[in-house]
């Protein structure tokens, strides 16, 4: 029989790992920067800090720790505000750990159209209330809260993943949203899955014209 008392973790050790692996994914950003889009990327006020890595190589490291990933990492990059972390974030969030709340206040830190399409491209489509939370915002006057809306709803459609009542509704959204280039994008690929569809956003445009 085995006498040892068991281990327990406590807070420091979870905090003092949780920063020993942000220290390693660090030194990873650093060993593949791009530094020529790094230095221009410095130029402006879109990330704190941009080390102007490719995604392909950025998915890589997303798989490298994949292992250590939790909500608390996730948080701990989005926090950093560089580029490449943010993408990081998306990338590893676990899907069962980000609520609608928290879904609203990375939007809301959102300030370019490529978080904004990374977001929606490596999270959103991830999450169980993925539809709910994209009808919500493309309902929304925030600009980029629209736009990580719809950009959401173009890859639902594209895995099927919109029932006909959402469909009708997202149609009714977009046709009043059109200022928006991306719920222009979202109508396209609509249009794009039959013949039916482009029937709809046919009609719909002609109205407008």
């Amino acid at each position: 029989m085995d006498n040892n008392p068991p281990i327990i973790t406590t807070p420091a050790q979870t905090d003092d790992t949780l920063q020993s692996v942000l220290v390693d994914i660090k030194k990873e950003l650093r060993a593949n920067m791009n530094g020529i889009a790094s230095a221009h990327s410095r130029q402006t006020a879109d990330y704190r800090i941009n080390w102007g890595i490719e995604l392909p190589r950025l998915a890589g490291i997303a798989d490298e720790f994949r292992p250590q990933a939790d909500r608390k990492l996730a948080q701990a990059l989005w926090k950093e505000g560089a580029r490449e972390c943010r993408i990081l974030a998306c990338m590893l969030m676990p899907a069962d750990a980000m609520d609608e709340d928290m879904c609203d206040i990375w939007a809301e830190d959102i300030r370019t159209d490529e978080l904004a399409t990374m977001f929606s491209l490596y999270l959103m489509p991830r999450l169980p209330h993925a539809s709910t939370t994209a009808f919500r915002w493309i309902a929304d006057e925030h600009t980029i809260r629209q736009t990580c809306g719809y950009l959401t709803l173009c890859h639902l459609m594209r895995r099927h993943e919109m029932s006909d009542s959402a469909q009708e509704e997202f149609l009714d959204q977009a046709a009043s949203s059109l200022n928006n280039r991306y719920a222009i994008k979202a109508l396209q690929i609509y249009a794009s899955l039959g013949e039916d569809n482009a029937r709809k956003v046919k009609k719909i445009l002609d109205c407008l014209g």
